[in-house]
């Protein structure tokens, strides 16, 4: 850090004052993370989310049609969604950037409370990475300035109906015939597939094993995709998809990278993937704390206020600090991406930090309906965010690798490095 001295600055309240229902740095503790210009984009988000998207949750959930694909455009617009992307990709990246206004990007996206609103912005800046580290400069032409912009969707397809975490076993194959590859197989779980544009597809191109596996660009009109929509447990304005693919002939110029490399691209890019939902957990967890203390402040049972019960203190309490845990953890590794870590070096905490962030999110969603009684397993009422948060628990916890794996994932990885000690 050149040894210089890290400026550290408090800035004034914002938001819910009760303890714990903002991040600390929002309640005017001292900061070495968060700078003026950090705190202008947090208000052009939260601004954002309060006149475009909360206020219309409920009726897209009712219409069943999705939120309208339009927004990505006006996110754009109002200096929201081209935040992660740099100026030359048609981004709005500041000079300053760094991986702490992500944090607020989907910190704040995640105060919707559920239902994946504007949810493919998420799944963009997990399918375009690949695209732009190993793309070609076509492919990098054609796709991202108007992927970033909000005119074109890009989504993930890897998983698969027999390989979901287990990505070496993929099955759908791309056999070059020619300037073309014939695509076969099916794909399940790809999230926003109804309005995906583009697919960053991992296929298999030769033998068994993640050594045959490479990254094609898909596109949605090529002939032989056909796509489904799949109920999820969460309420979902955005989209979860079966896709098949038959015969789909796909030029070789939309080779992502190298042939054979695909798994390696992947295994990276789930780095970045599993620290955005934890983000969004972190936050998650947070509305669940919050919409519990308001509740147990106001409600009476047995003629006095549920705060006035140790037991429920209690579990505010335990709430409280595991979402505080969170989200130092959130900013400790924020500050590895932002000093220069590479993805690859940081895949054992990630993969530690996104199960923390599922864990924390199923014991706060468990403990604020307890707190909620009845009225939090009703769909209306007093108690509705917290039943519908409740029901987005497993949406967190499995995708971008299951608890089990990822556990087993960072203990491999250390014994992988004992081993060469």
């Amino acid at each position: 850090m050149g040894g210089g001295k890290k400026i550290v600055k408090a800035y004034k309240p914002y938001g819910d004052l009760v303890t714990f229902c903002e991040p600390y740095w929002y309640q005017g503790f001292p900061t070495p993370y968060y700078t003026e210009n950090h705190i202008k984009f947090r208000d052009v988000v939260r601004n954002f989310i309060e006149t475009e998207i909360k206020p219309n949750v409920d009726t897209w959930l009712k219409e069943g049609k999705g939120y309208p694909v339009s927004l990505h455009e006006k996110a754009y617009k109002a200096g929201v969604q081209g935040i992660l992307y740099p100026k030359e990709l048609g981004g709005t990246q500041p000079d300053d950037y760094d991986s702490f206004y992500e944090i607020i990007l989907w910190d704040e996206m995640a105060r919707c409370g559920g239902a994946g609103p504007l949810g493919q912005m998420s799944i963009n800046s997990m399918a375009l990475p690949p695209i732009i580290q190993y793309g070609s400069d076509q492919i990098k032409q054609r796709v991202v300035k108007d992927v970033v912009q909000g005119r074109k969707q890009c989504s993930l397809m890897i998983s698969e109906p027999w390989a979901g975490s287990d990505v070496a076993n993929i099955r759908t194959t791309a056999v070059r015939k020619g300037d073309k590859y014939i695509v076969n197989g099916q794909k399940k779980w790809i999230t926003g597939g109804l309005i995906a544009d583009y697919f960053t597809a991992l296929v298999r191109t030769g033998g068994p094993g993640a050594g045959g596996l490479s990254l094609l660009l898909l596109e949605k009109d090529m002939p032989g995709i056909s796509v489904r929509k799949m109920e999820t447990q969460f309420d979902n304005t955005h989209n979860t998809t079966f896709v098949e693919l038959e015969d789909v002939e796909v030029p070789v110029s939309n080779l992502i990278g190298e042939e054979g490399k695909g798994f390696g691209y992947i295994m990276v890019n789930f780095n970045h993937e599993r620290f955005v939902i934890a983000i969004g957990s972190c936050r998650s967890s947070r509305l669940c704390y919050q919409e519990a203390f308001h509740e147990s402040m106001t409600r009476k049972v047995f003629g006095r206020k549920l705060i006035e019960n140790g037991v429920i203190r209690w579990k505010l309490a335990e709430m409280a600090r595991q979402i505080e845990a969170l989200q130092d953890n959130i900013e400790r590794i924020a500050f590895q991406f932002s000093s220069g870590v590479p993805d690859s070096a940081l895949g054992s905490q990630c993969a530690l930090l996104k199960v923390q962030a599922s864990k924390t999110f199923e014991y706060c969603a468990r403990e604020a309906v307890q707190v909620f009684g009845g009225s939090g397993i009703v769909k209306e009422g007093r108690g509705k965010l917290v039943e519908r948060l409740y029901r987005e628990v497993r949406g967190v916890a499995i995708p971008g690798g299951s608890e089990e794996i990822l556990l087993d994932l960072a203990i491999r990885t250390a014994v992988r490095k004992a081993a060469k000690l």
